[in-house]
């Protein structure tokens, strides 16, 4: 099992292992490779990372991981709801055995310390910037599994996403999309209530097309999933705000 995880990690986990990255999962990872050759693939260094803005779906599992680690301590309790949301977005990515595998990193992950600056300027140098409102988006579903966002959470996620570059307007429309207030379709689209009518479906196009699934690149099946998901909530957002105008 493990010189076939060893080459997987090799094919599809690209310039996650380098820097601060692959210095808290390289730890983790070490039980899998008990030799060298299984290391000729790739190697710690960062030697074989990738262009700037471009990561793989490894690459985002692997991130999501870390950063996911950070969320989840932040009330110092893991939540099985929590641990239930990360194992189902695996499970659909990764399949069963290697969902196992990474659920181990993310046990190991859960009892380091996480330096959040340097772990998101990595991510900032290689992956775009609709992979990264993908990724806050995912920390906010982690953080609401359980029905109820932890302030000392929040506070993490605010962090992670000044880091990783997302504006605070990004953050609000994110979060609204798991609040239930009627206000939330304008926070959604990022904009006032008072907003006029040609300002609605200007906000609705730019959202649209910040939103579009197809701007995430190659990050596997399951993400393009949940970025529809997200995609959908613009959709709806805008026809709930047309219906109450009478647009």
């Amino acid at each position: 099992m493990a010189e076939k995880f060893g080459k997987w990690i090799g094919g599809a986990l690209g310039w996650a292992f380098g820097g601060p990255i692959g210095g808290l999962v390289g730890f983790s990872l070490g039980f899998l490779w008990d030799n060298a050759s299984l290391k000729t693939d790739f190697e710690f260094s960062g030697k074989q990372e990738q262009a700037a803005g471009t990561s793989r779906e490894g690459d985002f599992a692997v991130s999501l991981l870390v950063l996911a680690a950070a969320v989840m301590k932040a009330d110092q309790r893991i939540l099985k709801s929590e641990l239930a949301y990360v194992k189902r977005f695996l499970l659909e990515q990764f399949g069963e055995q290697k969902a196992m595998d990474l659920l181990r990193v993310l046990k190991d992950l859960l009892d380091r310390d996480i330096a959040l600056g340097p772990v998101c300027q990595q991510i900032n140098r290689h992956m775009p910037h609709a992979q990264r409102l993908q990724l806050v988006h995912f920390l906010i579903g982690i953080a609401q599994a359980d029905g109820h966002m932890d302030p000392s959470e929040w506070r993490v996620i605010n962090t992670i996403a000044h880091y990783l570059r997302v504006n605070p307007k990004d953050l609000d429309s994110l979060k609204a999309m798991y609040q239930q207030d009627e206000e939330r379709y304008y926070r959604i689209l990022e904009i006032d209530k008072n907003a006029s009518d040609e300002e609605v479906k200007r906000a609705y196009r730019k959202m649209a097309m910040k939103y579009h699934p197809d701007r995430l690149g190659d990050v596997g099946e399951e993400v393009h999933k949940a970025a529809e998901e997200k995609f959908h909530q613009v959709q709806t957002a805008y026809e709930n705000i047309k219906k109450t105008r009478g647009l």
